[in-house]
């Protein structure tokens, strides 16, 4: 496996005024909210990655969600510009971390990125179109990795936050044969998907398309059993992690981290 690091932040004491779309505002336990988070860092770690931790931005109650600012890409990192201006405040301290790392892409004014809105698979790059995600970002994106060979995809989806919210993608791992796109085709247009199967999440399971492959490992949030035993009966390695305070904040496994290979 590749030398991987995990940039993380941890939890903002303002969590509870994260920015809201498509779930319930409801009460959030920021105690039991830090302990599951430290308990995913240590997850990254014990399959082996570099857990670096990012300052703490205590007023910026979405700052625990990383990946959101930044896409990461082999060759290069594309900072964002997030769609929800409360996050901008975010940025900077994500890029700083990065730079050591990657050549830095800066998008044109008008457009609006956000991580979670990306999923790279091989060469290609899915962009969703969401309320915080727009054509010029995709426009953007097409003619910044034009050089680096990337195929630039969008993304049609409705009814959650992010593309991600809505699919993933399990690599390769364990005993399983192929990689396959996690997907709720609720939420997501399944046809724009091609180079592996999709798998439909159970109709009684909707938010447990958001996993994250890391090396060997799958990881996918707890409380979703019928999910996990799909993956398991493709042969897929994976571990549950229990973040169900921060799914109160809409995230989950994708957005606690940045991953750098």
């Amino acid at each position: 496996m590749p030398h991987l690091r995990a940039l993380v932040r941890p939890v903002s004491r303002s969590l509870a005024a994260c920015e809201l779309s498509f779930r319930e505002r409801e009460g959030i336990d920021l105690e039991r909210a830090a302990v599951q988070h430290r308990a995913y860092a240590a997850a990254l770690e014990a399959a082996g990655l570099a857990v670096q931790w990012l300052p703490a931005l205590p007023e910026q109650p979405d700052a625990v969600f990383v990946e959101d600012p930044i896409v990461v890409l082999d060759e290069v990192a594309v900072v964002g510009r997030p769609g929800a201006a409360s996050r901008e405040g975010e940025v900077e301290s994500v890029v700083a971390a990065v730079a050591p790392f990657r050549p830095l892409l800066r998008l044109p004014g008008e457009a609006r990125l956000e991580g979670g809105d990306v999923m790279r698979v091989g060469r290609t790059i899915y962009v969703g179109r969401s309320a915080r995600t727009n054509a010029a970002a995709h426009a953007a994106l097409v003619e910044m990795l034009r050089p680096y060979d990337y195929a630039v995809v969008p993304g049609a989806m409705t009814g959650c936050l992010h593309l991600k919210t809505g699919v993933t993608y399990v690599g390769r791992t364990g005993e399983a044969e192929e990689g396959c796109f996690l997907a709720n085709p609720e939420w997501i247009d399944a046809a724009a998907l091609s180079g592996a199967p999709v798998v439909p999440v159970p109709a009684t399971e909707p938010w447990a398309a958001n996993t994250l492959t890391a090396g060997e490992h799958v990881f996918l949030p707890a409380g979703f059993p019928r999910t996990l035993d799909l993956l398991t009966a493709r042969g897929h390695r994976v571990e549950t992690i229990d973040v169900s305070e921060l799914q109160k904040a809409e995230g989950s496994v994708t957005c606690l981290s940045v991953i750098i290979a």
